[in-house]
C-alpha cells in the first residue's frame, strides 16, 4: 500500500506563491496592471475594474478548494443552512477525539466512527439541489465569484461561475470511498466521479497536528480543466 505524503511547508509556500504570480499575471492580461484587487477569503484572486471577480487557479495535479476546521462550519451560516451538510461537517470533525495522540493509539475506532456521518453525507450530496450549494459555495462563495480561470499550458481559460456548477451537477456521481487495504477502512470519504474516474473528494485530515481535524475538499486540475473544456466554450 502506497502512503500518502503531506505536503511539506515549503512545498505549500510555493503553491502559495506561485497562486499569487499567476493571479497577477492574469490581471495584467486584463489590463488591470500589478495594481489589481483581490479578496483571497472570498475566493476572489482577482477583481476588474468594473467589479467582476475571478478564481484563479494553476496547479499541476490538484486544486485544494477548501481545508476547513470546527470554527468555519460553526459560523459559517450558509453551510449551517445547507439542509444539515454544515452539521454533518462538524459531526465528522467531532468523529475523532480533540487529542491526535489519543487518535493514533486507536486509528481504527475512529474511523468506524467516521463512517456515519460520511455516509450521511453522501446521501445529501446526492441530491442535485444540495450539490449545487455546496459546489457554489465551496468554489464560488456562494456565487460572490464570478468566473473560474484556468491557466492550462500558459494560457488561461475563463468559465462562468453558473456553467462551471451546472457542468458538475450533470457529470458528478456521488459515492462513499471503499478499502482498497488490509488497514482501510469504508466510507472514510466524500467521492466525486465522472465516467469511473475520480475527480475529486471531500475527506479529513489527521496527518499532523497543524492539520488535525480539518475537512478537505480537492478537484484533480486536469480532469477537471478537460471536463469542463469539453462543455464549455471558453
Amino acid at each position: 500500500m502506497t502512503r500518502k505524503k503531506a505536503m511539506t511547508s515549503e512545498k505549500a509556500s510555493y503553491v502559495k506563491r506561485k497562486g499569487h504570480a499567476d493571479a497577477r499575471e492574469f490581471a495584467e492580461c486584463l489590463g488591470i496592471g500589478k495594481e489589481y484587487r483581490s479578496e483571497p477569503q472570498a475566493k476572489k484572486d482577482v477583481i476588474d475594474l468594473e467589479g467582476h471577480s475571478y478564481s484563479v487557479k494553476s496547479g499541476k495535479k490538484k486544486w485544494q478548494i477548501f481545508l476547513y476546521g470546527r470554527t468555519r462550519f460553526e459560523k459559517d451560516y450558509t453551510f449551517r443552512g445547507m439542509n444539515g451538510v454544515g452539521e454533518l461537517f462538524l459531526q465528522c470533525i467531532e468523529s475523532f477525539p480533540a487529542s491526535r495522540n489519543d487518535y493514533l493509539k486507536n486509528k481504527g475506532l475512529y474511523k468506524m466512527s467516521l463512517q456515519k456521518p460520511m455516509r450521511e453525507l453522501c446521501r445529501r450530496l446526492k441530491e442535485k439541489r444540495l450539490l449545487a450549494a455546496f459546489l457554489d459555495k465551496s468554489m464560488f462563495n456562494s456565487g460572490e465569484v464570478d468566473f473560474l480561470v484556468v491557466k492550462e499550458k500558459n494560457i488561461f481559460h475563463v468559465f462562468w461561475s453558473r456553467e462551471v456548477v451546472e457542468v458538475f451537477i450533470n457529470n458528478y456521481e456521488v459515492e462513499n470511498s471503499k478499502a482498497r487495504g488490509k488497514n482501510q477502512v469504508d466510507d472514510q470519504k466524500v467521492i466525486f466521479k465522472v465516467a469511473g474516474k475520480t475527480h475529486g473528494d471531500i475527506e479529513m485530515r489527521n496527518d499532523s497536528e497543524i492539520h488535525y481535524r480539518e475537512v478537505k475538499f480537492w478537484l484533480d486540475k486536469k480532469l477537471t480543466y478537460n471536463l469542463l473544456n469539453s462543455q464549455i466554450r471558453s
